[in-house]
């Protein structure tokens, strides 16, 4: 154990990003890793092949690559010499962040600080030679988002509670690691195979850090009534978002489909409007949705409770008839046969179509709209 901590530091001279503040905080993860997917390397750009545009996020673009060499697994005795995994990765950058910014390099903390299983793995960092711009290398998730993953995948009642489960195991990691996600919704859970991973957590900060927000950040149909009221980010607005993501991912629908989503929006979600809960939602599931949307955030679950009630349906045994009944007829309604005639002929899709991208919203409400909320809050309080 001592030569390889001696190996991986003697190895330090023989590779440099050119900005002392990476190697120094590469250097330190691999000192300290005690797990390969711990191990982050500065990886030159000319290792990557086939670099491709796949779209633009909130604060930067995101690219497809081929990594011949891939990640490290583990050092092979034998050979002395580490063993590799190629592979597909994505790199993402940030805008203007040639000179290394402070966001980046947290949203890689946020990585190596997080359990590795639910979330998106990154590997290390590497620096577009055009546009001098750093990015994160990052496992490559082929199926995209949630929402393209429903709408090119069949599921069932339980399969959705399996996906769920995985995803909020993944909210709960970021919670005991006493964070909270701040852009949680369907476009930030990615597919690898037929698993989710929690992606983006550029916006994940202490969820202790207190203080009114100025300018709000995300996407407004997820985003929680407190946090559009300007108040503190908490872990109980990520449950909220999470209720939104159940919803979507049982009725297949996206949130206020048919709404702009603008400052009349985020009126009415204040004053109570949410989502549709698909009918045939069974009861106990339904339930546990309307509880993660509820308009006092205290009286959302956690998403420990969360991951203990999921568990508790997938693995129910459903003894109950009428419980039977509802998750059949749930299955029946989002498994029907389709008989469509006269289709297009098919072409392949433009991925930034079911990209979602997260703003920043000025939404700060004036008095009488504050007013008006605070009338209906008191109204429902003493009904």
């Amino acid at each position: 154990m001592e030569d390889l901590e001696k190996r991986k530091q003697d190895n330090f001279k023989n590779w440099t990003s050119g900005n002392k503040d990476i190697d120094e905080f590469i250097q330190q993860s691999q000192i300290n890793a005690v797990y390969y997917l711990r191990y982050l390397e500065w990886i030159p750009f000319e290792n990557f092949k086939n670099v491709t545009y796949i779209t633009r996020g909130g604060f930067g673009k995101i690219y497809s690559a081929d990594w011949p060499e891939g990640y490290i697994q583990y050092w092979n005795i034998e050979n002395q010499k580490w063993k590799r995994n190629s592979m597909k990765v994505a790199l993402k950058s940030l805008d203007n962040s040639s000179c290394i910014s402070t966001e980046l390099l947290n949203e890689i903390k946020t990585h190596l600080q997080i359990y590795i299983w639910y979330v998106i793995q990154c590997y290390g960092i590497t620096q577009d030679p055009n546009t001098k711009d750093y990015m994160m290398v990052l496992e490559y998730c082929k199926y995209g988002n949630l929402r393209n993953y429903y709408l090119n995948n069949e599921s069932n009642y339980r399969l959705k509670i399996r996906n769920l489960i995985r995803i909020i195991s993944g909210l709960l990691d970021i919670h005991n690691a006493g964070k909270v996600h701040k852009d949680f919704h369907s476009g930030n859970i990615l597919y690898s195979g037929s698993f989710p991973y929690i992606s983006d957590l550029g916006m994940c900060q202490p969820a202790n850090k207190s203080a009114k927000q100025e300018g709000i950040y995300g996407v407004l149909p997820y985003m929680a009534p407190e946090v559009l009221r300007g108040y503190q980010y908490t872990k109980a607005s990520d449950i909220y978002s999470f209720g939104i993501i159940m919803n979507e991912c049982i009725s297949e629908e996206t949130p206020y489909n048919n709404i702009p989503h603008d400052y009349a929006l985020a009126i009415e979600i204040c004053k109570g409007l949410r989502p549709n809960i698909f009918k045939y939602t069974p009861k106990l599931f339904a339930d546990l949705i309307a509880k993660c949307l509820d308009v006092k955030a205290e009286n959302r679950p956690t998403a420990k409770e969360l991951c203990q009630k999921l568990c508790e349906l997938f693995y129910y045994n459903y003894d109950d008839d009428d419980i039977n009944s509802q998750i059949n007829e749930y299955d029946d309604k989002v498994s029907r046969l389709l008989n469509f005639k006269n289709l297009p002929e098919p072409v392949n899709s433009d991925v930034t179509k079911t990209t979602l991208h997260s703003e920043c919203f000025d939404c700060q409400l004036d008095e009488l709209d504050l007013n008006e909320i605070n009338q209906d809050e008191e109204k429902n309080n003493y009904e």
